[in-house]
């Protein structure tokens, strides 16, 4: 689970402007470990200036497709997104890990359901392989999508959505959302706030009628967007949330008091790849990823900002403060589950392993 394997990579298309999609080439000894759900995203690792840069993107192909497709858009000072719009051609290798994530719920053919989805900007990505997969599976369930942008030039996959609308023209339902590009519907301009979501759930759509919500983008539109569905009535349990890398929130790890921490060191045990190894660190100072990685272990992780979470790992004893988490649904957490890049020992022993995925 925790490897990467050196993929070629096959094809590339620009999307936008800052924007391209990359598809690679997955060898028959490689199709099972790269088998993914709709949702699912990829670790991808390369050097650049002789530093190791590692960064998640959501995969954004349906299941049926069977082709490992992700959306790598440039963003400001983003050093592996500009190098990879910049450098990435067919026949680049990158080292890639298998997919992972759970940014979604189980389908059935024999569903009659109805979903909703919020995206904005890069956030399609993941939606894009929810709704295809979710159409093709479910012949009797529905989609609806808003999705927001700055301008019609900058909507990433507008082509293949205008396709899937043409394929299930009585199924999916797209209302795209534009910042800076005046439509004719004013309900339809500014950006999807918690205020502008209230007004489509009273005016568009009936948040009684839908099953699931899927939510990807920056923070403040997730958080706005959730408190939103709630409000009106959808359980929290139906909202999945999948913040993207590029709004990784800021945040500095507060020390507890020394009274609080008991003897200053910890021991702590990582279970990876069946192999046990133990190492000492200090209980606040940092993560159990980063103390690991100082250790010589090669712990998986991408964005070590709580949202990607590649680090996913489950305490099987002791115990650690969560500092903040964006990837980690609600069940998982009570099952054990925490992101190692944002957990803290506060007992004088923990083990963790990664290789339990449930």
């Amino acid at each position: 689970m925790s490897k990467f394997y050196p993929l070629s990579v096959a094809a590339v298309t620009h999307e936008t402007r800052d924007c391209i999609a990359v598809t690679f080439a997955v060898p028959p000894e490689l199709q099972q470990s790269f088998q993914y759900q709709q949702g699912q995203h990829l670790t991808l690792r390369t050097h650049i200036n002789g530093e190791d840069v590692r960064r998640s993107y959501s995969i954004c192909s349906a299941v049926q497709d069977n082709r490992l497709r992700v959306a790598i858009k440039r963003t400001p000072g983003g050093l592996f997104s500009t190098w990879a719009n910049e450098a990435v051609k067919p026949g680049t290798m990158l080292e890639v890990m298998p997919p992972m994530g759970h940014f979604n719920v189980p389908l059935d053919a024999a569903n009659r359901k109805q979903y909703m989805a919020f995206a904005a900007g890069s956030g399609i990505t993941p939606m894009l392989s929810i709704i295809k997969t979710t159409l093709m599976t479910e012949p009797n369930s529905s989609f609806t999508l808003f999705y927001g942008n700055r301008a019609s030039s900058s909507v990433i996959f507008k082509g293949e959505l205008g396709d899937l609308k043409d394929i299930y023209t009585d199924r999916l339902n797209i209302v795209y959302v534009m910042s800076r590009e005046q439509q004719d519907i004013e309900l339809f301009n500014g950006r999807i706030t918690k205020e502008k979501t209230k007004q489509f759930l009273r005016l568009w759509v009936n948040p009684a009628d839908y099953d699931t919500a899927f939510i990807c983008g920056p923070e403040d539109m997730m958080h706005g967007v959730s408190e939103a569905l709630q409000e009106a009535g959808m359980p929290k349990a139906n909202i999945k949330i999948e913040l993207f890398a590029a709004s990784i929130p800021k945040h500095q790890h507060k020390p507890r008091a020394a009274a609080e921490l008991g003897t200053g060191l910890t021991e702590v045990t990582v279970v990876l790849d069946g192999n046990h190894t133990t190492f000492t660190m200090d209980k606040d100072k940092e993560s159990i990823l980063d103390a690991g990685l100082k250790a010589g272990i090669d712990m998986r992780y991408s964005c070590k900002g709580g949202v990607c979470s590649t680090c996913r790992c489950k305490v099987l004893d002791g115990k650690v403060d969560m500092d903040v988490n964006y990837a980690l649904e609600d069940y998982e957490i009570a099952r054990g589950f925490v992101l190692s890049c944002q957990s803290f020992p506060v007992t004088d022993k923990v083990v963790v392993d990664f290789d339990q995925a449930e």
